[in-house]
Order: C-alpha cells, then structure tokens, then sequence
C-alpha cells in the first residue's frame, strides 16, 4: 500500500465511522464494517486508483457490509429493506466530517477512563490493538477484551451523548508524555496523537488551553532524557534543545484563552507552563500565585503536590513540605518529591529513604534509574 493510500485511508477512518454510527447506531457492528472497507480501499486502490470521493467510497462500501452483517443475523425484512433504502452511491455520500463526534461517543460517561481512552485511539487514532496494548503495558489479549467489552458498553447509546472529551486526552497525552511503565520516559505515539486530537475540538478558552499546555509540555521533550535514555529533570535540561516553534504557538494560545474567557484549569496550568518556558530566571512567585489559583478552582492532590514544589522554590524547602505534610497521593510522585525537598533541606537520611520508596513505587525503569541514583548519592553525600 503505498504512502499517500495509507494517510487517506487513516484520515478517512474517523470520519467514516462516525457517519455509520450515527446513522445505524450500533458502534461495534460499525467498526467491523469500516476495518472491512478499509481492506478493501487498501487491496483495490493502489491498482485500480483512489475513487473521486474516496470518504463517499468507504461509507458506501461500509454500509454494504453492516447489511449484510444484519443479514447474517438473521434480522427482518422490514429493516433489511428499511437499511437498503438508505444506502447512497458512493458519489452522493455526505462529505460531512464526525470525528468529533465520534470522540464523544468514545469518551461516553458510562465507559471507565482507560477503556475512554482505548477505545479512542482504537477508533478515533487508528492505532490497532497490539499499540493500544503496548501503549499501556498489557497482554495484547487483555486490551482486545477491554476494546470489546466497550464497544458492547456502547451498543444502543445514543450518539449525541457527549463524553468529557478533553479530559480524556489530557489524560492520554500524559501517558505519552511521562509513560505510567516499560522501557522508555514517553510514548510519543501517543502524546502526538492527543495533541493532534485536540486540534479537532471546538476552540473554546479551554479547549484553547488545553492545546496550549500539550505544545508547552511537549516543546520540553527533546531534553527529558540524555543519550542513554535517562531521565532529566526540569532544572537540569538543556534549553537550547527545547522545541522554540511548540513554544512560541502555545505561548500565543494561552494568551488567547486567557483573552477570551473565564478561567478554567487548562488555562491556568498552560499559563505555568509558559512561565517556565520563559528564559532567564523562573518566576516563581507567579507560579505560585497561579498554583493557588488553581487549587481554588479545581483542587486535586496533584495540585497541591506541584504547588508544594513551586512553593519550595520561593520560601525554601521546609515550606513545601509542610504544604504536603497531610497529602494522600498514591504512587511515587509524593515520596519523590519529598526526597527532593529533604534533601534540599540537608536531610540526606530521609531523603535517602523517600528516594528508595519512590524507586519502588514507579513501573517506569527510566524515572527507577533516576530515583535509585539520586537515593545513591545522598548516600554516599551524608
């Protein structure tokens, strides 16, 4: 298949699915049909050439195949007849666009959050199931279930039900961004396709934000790791390496989002993001200001961890680890930061130890490496 058959066929995939779910309603029988049509474009197009209307050429062709699905069920005349009358030609198929809202319909509240977000880069990103899996670090076996088990979840949904869409790439680009497990620091796969996802929203002061803080986040990337795939932290990278033109855009959409609306908190976490992509000294005492902000309008446990972080910086260590002194976070971020703070404030012993718990708390190796050096050297420094 060559390369411009494989782009058209994967932008194509979305929005032709999107047009049979809403019209027949059932999401899995569709996604059969449109992986059935996507086939056939591939076995047919590269000989006999990509079709005037290709989006109308899958639709058609993927109404064919969930009829005879119905069909094969054994379904009545009646909506045999009722889905044949139905099926346009292939130049007279509406050149409407439903990717979003079929990334509604991927997000539906009654789906869990990983199964939102399987099952969007499974019909949405095109990614197949075995890059879900990998993505996630499961059996390819244990993701196929979870994919199915949605797609019944869906079966009979109405399809103008939204789902928290943003919310759910968010959380999608930060599992590309800082990977929960395996071998690598990030998953760029996938934090691109939240990015590119994002794009698609309607462009509202959230949404607007919510690209801004992936593009400032993301322009970080290239210096996250050194040579040897370890991790490097926020103080210590290289600037220069930093994306400038992810910066500069998402720069301009903060200031937007900020300009146009109430504030919301994609907002104000974009807003601290391009305060540390600014250069020269870090104005901290802004962070902070921001931070409480945030913890104001939408409090969380990982707020007040990044606030106790910003707050060191200004007021020293002690301060910080007061703010965390009655925070509940699961995982290795608390121990981390704390070992951090402890050993800023000259308790190497403590620090030691947060550090050798956090090592044991992430599943990526990269952040295990970084913590069992750091728990090392305050070892080797007391």
């Amino acid at each position: 298949m060559t390369g411009r058959v494989e782009d058209l066929l994967r932008e194509c995939a979305p929005q032709v699915l999107g047009a049979l779910v809403r019209r027949h309603r059932q999401f899995d029988l569709c996604e059969d049909a449109v992986q059935e049509a996507l086939l056939a474009a591939a076995q047919q197009w590269p000989g006999e050439g990509v079709p005037q209307n290709p989006h109308g050429w899958l639709v058609a062709v993927g109404h064919r195949r969930v009829i005879d699905a119905v069909r094969s069920e054994r379904a009545s005349r009646a909506r045999e007849e009722r889905l044949a009358l139905l099926e346009p030609p292939p130049a007279q198929a509406p050149d409407t666009d439903d990717t979003l809202t079929l990334l509604g319909l991927c997000c539906h509240p009654a789906l869990s959050p990983p199964s939102r977000i399987a099952l969007t880069l499974r019909a949405v990103g095109g990614l197949t199931t075995a890059e879900i899996a990998g993505a996630f670090l499961v059996p390819e076996a244990t993701m196929a279930q979870r994919i199915s088990r949605a797609r019944k979840t869906l079966r009979g949904r109405e399809f103008d039900t939204p789902g928290d869409v943003s919310h759910v790439l968010y959380l999608m680009f930060n599992e590309g961004y800082t990977a929960s497990g395996g071998d690598e620091l990030a998953r760029v796969d996938l934090s691109t396709e939240a990015i590119r996802l994002t794009r698609m929203l309607p462009p509202t002061p959230e949404t607007t934000g919510l690209l801004a803080l992936m593009l400032l986040t993301d322009a970080r990337r290239p210096a996250r790791t050194d040579a040897a795939g370890d991790l490097v932290p926020l103080a210590e990278q290289d600037r220069a390496l930093w994306d400038a033109a992810k910066i500069a855009e998402g720069t301009a959409l903060v200031e937007r989002a900020i300009a146009s609306g109430p504030l919301g908190p994609y907002q104000l976490q974009a807003a601290i993001a391009a305060l540390h992509a600014e250069p020269g000294e870090t104005d901290w005492r802004q962070i902070v200001g921001l931070y409480e902000l945030l913890d104001r309008i939408a409090p969380s446990p990982v707020v007040t961890l990044n606030r106790a972080v910003a707050l060191a910086e200004l007021r020293g260590p002690d301060a910080g680890l007061d703010l965390l002194r009655d925070l509940d976070l699961p995982g290795h971020r608390l121990p981390a930061v704390r070992a951090h703070l402890h050993e800023r404030a000259g308790r190497r012993e403590q620090a030691e130890a947060d550090y050798r718990l956090a090592a044991s708390l992430t599943r990526s190796l990269p952040e295990r490496r970084y913590l069992e050096r750091r728990a090392k050297h305050t070892r080797e420094w007391r």
